[in-house]
């Protein structure tokens, strides 16, 4: 009787050392997100005359296997807080109703099934056709450096920023707009930061104290645009 009860024991033992074979947890599966899409159409700084504009993108990839859709974004800054039209789908072509004579910036991201995103394509801009328009508007100024939010080390920083316009024959002037109010109002504007030809301007700097500024950008035939309000803090 004992040899059977030690016998048991011994069994139980056995089975249950020898049962966590099954315990192993499955491989992780990663997703991967899909590549960044590129822009097609409308190019950089283009004139449409067609309205709607058709806006094309490349296709995006995934490693994966997985169904991407597309978010398209247009709006009439290049931050897409003004105007913003947002459109998802499958397809790599939109149809795009626009106002005439007005600058519209746009861009695209892949999104694949398992909800992971790609980054946002670069961000180009156009300008609607307005009929009878003589002069077209500047399109907005975008930033350079220093960054937005960004912290300067120095007791002097270059502002720089980049600026067109679709009337390639235009001479493009700036009026930049800097102080320690927000936004910055007319008394920002010294008469030396006024009618600017060059794409920067020095500036000296106290410490520990945010800073605001914005450029207009003109075009010499009575036609200007008024940037968003940029910042920065020192040090």
């Amino acid at each position: 009787m004992k040899k059977l009860l030690y016998t048991l024991t011994l069994s139980t033992i056995l089975c249950s050392c020898g049962g966590g074979g099954g315990d192993t947890p499955p491989p992780v599966t990663v997703n991967h997100a899909p590549t960044t899409p590129t822009l097609a159409y409308p190019t950089a700084d283009l004139l449409c005359l067609e309205n709607p504009v058709e806006c094309k993108w490349n296709a995006s990839s995934d490693s994966d296997g997985d169904v991407i859709t597309y978010q398209l974004e247009v709006a009439k800054n290049s931050s897409f807080t003004d105007s913003k039209q947002t459109f998802n789908g499958t397809n790599l072509v939109q149809s795009v109703p626009l106002v005439q004579d007005v600058a519209y910036y746009w861009r695209v991201k892949a999104t694949d099934s398992e909800n992971a995103s790609s980054s946002y394509s670069s961000v180009f801009k156009f300008f609607t056709y307005g009929i009878g328009a003589v002069n077209h508007l500047p399109f907005s100024p975008e930033i350079v450096s220093p960054a937005i939010n960004g912290i300067v080390k120095t007791t002097t920083a270059s502002l720089q920023w980049t600026a067109s316009d679709v009337d390639t024959a235009d001479t493009l002037t700036f009026d930049v707009y800097f102080g320690t109010v927000n936004p910055p109002t007319s008394n920002e504007l010294k008469p030396e930061n006024s009618n600017l030809s060059s794409n920067s301007l020095s500036v000296n700097l106290a410490a520990s104290t945010t800073y605001y500024w914005k450029v207009v950008v003109k075009d010499g035939k009575g036609g200007q645009t008024i940037g968003q309000t940029w910042n920065f803090t020192t040090d």
